[in-house]
């Protein structure tokens, strides 16, 4: 841990004399760390778990080695697009999740206040406009984002377009679900084809994207599968897998990485050991800097963490996923996903989920700044509960420290755990 804050000060210094100097000591440490991932993964995972450390590390050393080729987006933007015409998503709430464990988020949240921006924005968003502001993270091609579930989306989003002055497309994603909307979306989206042939030079080949998104089916088909036969095993975990799970499942759907991480999932699920002690399902974000947090659920038989609601956001029973249909289907992914919409969407599809992995109960995070969380968590509690799973809602900040409240997080978390066992 002292190398790690000792790295995050130096990080802290250069971005006040030398950004590109801080900026290298990121991508160097980034680096040196992939190298471990790779040659010497942690052994408690299972392997598909150690390939996707890997997997997410290269995701997020792209924008540093090559920002010329990458697009700034927020983590629900439907990324096929982009892959198709060579973009690598450059995503804000992953990249912030990773300069915190550097432990170089604080001052970053410092400039952006500086600059005006305000204390009750979501952290995730707050660290990467002043990450930017300050000069460490790189101008990308152009920015794709969408108003989907996070307010903050519309002020950030801007913000950035406005300090890189590169080009922006923006999508918006209606309240309700109908044919209609999907349809809407999808005309958007065709836009946003054209946007981004024009700002790559590439041209899209609609074959190709019909089997990028053959592939997306498939990857969503395996997760759903994996859930529900995780049911009666044992996968130990940190608290950083279910976040990656969450991030490669939505910026890296429809490449053949993501289809091979989810094919080792169904690999690695079937050879392991029975299920042991008690499965928390976690509804938004995790905490994986909490040392409280880490010591009730990190690699514990006696508790863990079973499935994370940002890794499960749309069901393909709910709607006709047609890769022939390649817009459609991208557009379905929206407007039906699990956080849009009103609060008892999001609760039914934390419900079933939790249910699918054979949870014993779930925690309901409401992290700083996240109104649409924050609002829903009485009414997730007494839904939760009718349908049998014991809800604890805790209170905290997935990015910030400062915001992190570790006596009560430990003291309501333990007594949560303890209640489940009894």
């Amino acid at each position: 841990m002292q190398i790690i804050e000792t790295y995050g000060k130096y990080i802290e210094k250069f971005g006040n004399e030398d950004p590109a100097k801080a900026r290298w000591l990121l991508k160097t440490g980034w680096s040196a760390q992939n190298l471990k991932f790779r040659f010497a993964p942690d052994k408690r995972l299972i392997p598909a778990h150690r390939y996707l450390a890997h997997l997410m590390m290269n995701t997020m050393l792209a924008p540093l080695k090559r920002p010329e080729k990458c697009s700034v987006v927020s983590i629900f933007t439907p990324c096929e697009l982009l892959h198709e015409v060579g973009l690598s998503p450059y995503n804000v709430e992953a990249f912030s999740c990773y300069l915190t464990a550097s432990a170089a988020e604080r001052a970053c949240l410092q400039q952006a206040e500086d600059q005006g921006i305000s204390e009750t924005l979501c952290s995730y968003h707050k660290t990467f406009i002043g990450a930017a502001d300050r000069g460490i993270l790189p101008r990308p091609k152009c920015i794709v984002y969408t108003n989907l579930v996070c307010d903050a989306n519309l002020l950030t989003f801007r913000y950035l377009a406005d300090l890189y002055q590169v080009p922006v497309f923006a999508i918006d994603v209606p309240f309700g679900q109908s044919h209609d909307n999907v349809k809407y979306v999808a005309e958007q989206l065709e836009e946003l084809a054209a946007f981004l042939e024009k700002c790559t030079g590439h041209p899209i080949n609609e074959d190709s994207l019909k089997e990028r998104l053959c592939i997306s089916r498939r990857t969503l088909e395996n997760i759903s599968r994996f859930q529900s036969l995780r049911k009666d095993r044992c996968i130990p975990t940190d608290l950083v897998t279910p976040l990656y799970e969450g991030m490669t499942n939505n910026i890296l759907l429809g490449t053949k990485e993501e289809e091979g991480y989810t094919a080792r999932l169904l690999k690695d699920v079937l050879q392991a050991g029975p299920a042991k002690g008690k499965k928390i399902y976690w509804m938004h974000t995790i905490p994986f800097w909490s040392d409280a947090v880490k010591k009730e659920l990190m690699f514990q038989e006696k508790a863990q963490i079973v499935g994370c609601e940002l890794a499960h956001t749309f069901d393909l029973d709910e709607y006709d996923f047609d890769p022939q249909k390649p817009y459609e289907a991208m557009a379905a992914r929206m407007v039906y996903h699990a956080l849009n919409g009103s609060a008892s969407r999001r609760i039914e599809n934390g419900i079933k989920n939790a249910k699918r992995a054979g949870a014993d109960g779930a925690v309901w995070f409401g992290h700083w700044g996240c109104k649409h969380t924050l609002g829903a968590s009485r009414i997730a509690k007494k839904k939760f509960e009718e349908q049998g799973i014991p809800l604890l809602i805790l209170d905290g900040d997935g990015c910030d420290r400062s915001h992190g409240g570790e006596g009560q997080t430990a003291t309501r978390l333990g007594a949560f755990l303890e209640m489940l066992q009894a």
